[in-house]
């Protein structure tokens, strides 16, 4: 190895390793009211037949996903969800569709493999008590119910993992 090659190694090793091992902080959460407040409570049918009840998820982290078929974003956030629902079983997901079908909603469930719990907001009920004025938005709670990062169109791939561990405290 010549001298070059041998510095540029080198240099390339310095700027890399000071970020290897660190752990990924949560990005930045976007503005909203209910940051450091109680998750709305809700009580809703899913679309598979169960009951999804905030107040039976308490003593879990739950992350609460706001998506709708016309949403561009979403399509990109809803299969990374999907994958970290499986991941981490001991989170609770719930997915909030927002489209005015339910068909629009099973349609994107199966195109998805979503197998966490979707209620459909057809009447856009909860999407106001969270105050959603942009799609996607994701809520991340802590297990004590205490809405702690919340993210949006500009989420990226990564983030919601990066937010699920820090509010589960580096774990």
């Amino acid at each position: 190895m010549d001298r070059r090659c041998f510095a540029f190694v080198l240099a390339s090793f310095v700027l890399v390793a000071p970020g290897c091992g660190r752990k990924k902080t949560a990005p930045p959460t976007l503005p909203s009211a209910l940051l450091g407040q109680p998750i709305p409570s809700f009580r809703r049918p899913t679309l598979a037949g169960a009951t999804f009840d905030t107040q039976a998820a308490k003593g879990k982290l739950v992350v609460v996903k706001f998506f709708a078929e016309y949403c561009a974003p979403c399509k990109v956030t809803l299969p990374e969800a999907e994958s970290l629902s499986r991941k981490h079983d001991d989170v609770e997901f719930v997915g909030i569709s927002e489209d005015e079908y339910e068909s629009k909603t099973r349609q994107m469930i199966g195109q998805y493999g979503l197998t966490f719990p979707v209620v459909h907001d057809g009447g856009q009920v909860l999407a106001g008590r969270f105050r959603v004025a942009e799609l996607p938005m994701t809520f991340v709670i802590d297990a004590g119910g205490t809405v702690r990062w919340v993210g949006g169109p500009g989420q990226q791939k990564g983030d919601l993992e990066a937010a699920i561990r820090t509010v589960r405290g580096g774990s």
